[in-house]
């Protein structure tokens, strides 16, 4: 994965009606397939708790305590796929086991497959963008507060948006 190209960010509602963005700064993914066609590969992911940024320091240090990420006993978000399945020539659908603090639950995604290309210096890359959902209180991330004109702070939903420029190896 060439990281200077590559982005593993989400965005969840902020008092019901604005989106916060916030990434993983620190990462690593692992993607194993036979031939050009991705059709059955592995995809091994794991995300540095430590390591989210949204822009916002005292913010940060909340995601990270035990409200949310519970970096300290957690240090690591990781995904592993199930399958990885071809729905067409551009679009795939991905299978995993996702683990936030501790705990397992299995998602799927769908996966827009941008192709392969040939960089200036002949390296072939790929380009992969997963843009999915999950609902964070099913992942143990449920420390929310209530507003006085009704609604809660923090959304439920979490959109990943996450773009990947792999390099063959």
């Amino acid at each position: 994965m060439d990281p200077t190209h590559s982005a593993i960010g989400f965005k969840v509602k902020h008092m019901m009606f604005t989106n916060i963005s916030g990434q993983f700064k620190e990462y690593e993914a692992t993607i194993t397939t036979n031939g050009d066609s991705f059709e059955n590969a592995t995809i091994d992911f794991s995300a540095d708790v430590n390591s989210v940024d949204n822009n916002n320091a005292e913010r940060d240090g909340h995601l990270k305590s035990a409200d949310f990420f519970d970096a300290d006993n957690n240090p690591k978000l990781i995904f592993k796929s199930t399958s990885f399945k071809k729905v067409d020539d551009h679009n795939y659908d991905l299978a995993g086991n996702l683990s936030v603090k501790g705990i397992e639950k299995a998602v799927r995604f769908p996966v827009e497959f941008s192709g392969l290309m040939t960089d200036p210096w002949g390296n072939t890359k790929v380009g992969l963008n997963i843009y999915g959902k999950i609902n964070r209180k099913y992942c143990g991330l449920s420390w929310n507060s209530a507003l006085e004109t009704g609604g809660v702070l923090v959304g439920e939903e979490v959109k990943m948006v996450i773009e990947l420029e792999l390099a063959k190896q």
